[in-house]
């Protein structure tokens, strides 16, 4: 049993030991000097002021946004009470109208009202019988100041 101390005390000694030696230091290189280079002014692009809260349009807000709704009352609506309507999938909400919308036309939205068209049937004299689609629409009102231009090329 002595012996079996004796070697263990020795193999902790050891290890103390190689723990307490410092690191050898590498000697630092001296560095080429470096060629003098002639700092210029740096240029400045010109950049289109950009919304801070603006985001490109995806795909699902094109998904979301069909056509906007030509109509003699939505024009009128446009023009006085700054509101635009626009035909818009069946199963979108008012989120995401508002998030296409604002991301499409970069505008902020302030209020939005849901309209579900339903389907009607109807007949072209006797003979013909036939179905009008129903859709919803979205009335979308803008901030003031700020415009979407329907008929942009």
């Amino acid at each position: 049993m002595a012996t079996a101390k004796k070697t263990v005390e020795v193999a902790e000694t050891e290890v103390k030991e190689e723990v307490k030696k410092p690191a050898k230091k590498v000697a630092a290189k001296k560095a080429a000097p470096k060629a003098k280079v002639e700092e210029t002014a740096p240029v400045k692009a010109e950049v289109a002021p950009v919304k801070a809260d603006s985001k490109k349009a995806t795909i699902h807000d094109y998904e979301i946004i069909k056509e906007p709704l030509i109509t003699e009352k939505s024009m009128a609506q446009s023009q006085t009470v700054n509101q635009f309507t626009f035909k818009v999938k069946k199963s979108a909400n008012k989120t995401e109208i508002r998030n296409a919308i604002e991301h499409i036309y970069n505008v902020h939205v302030t209020g939005i009202s849901t309209v579900k068209q339903i389907e009607k049937s109807t007949t072209r004299g006797s003979k013909f019988k036939g179905t009008i689609s129903g859709f919803k629409k979205a009335i979308v009102t803008i901030r003031q100041g700020e415009t979407i231009n329907l008929f942009a090329e």
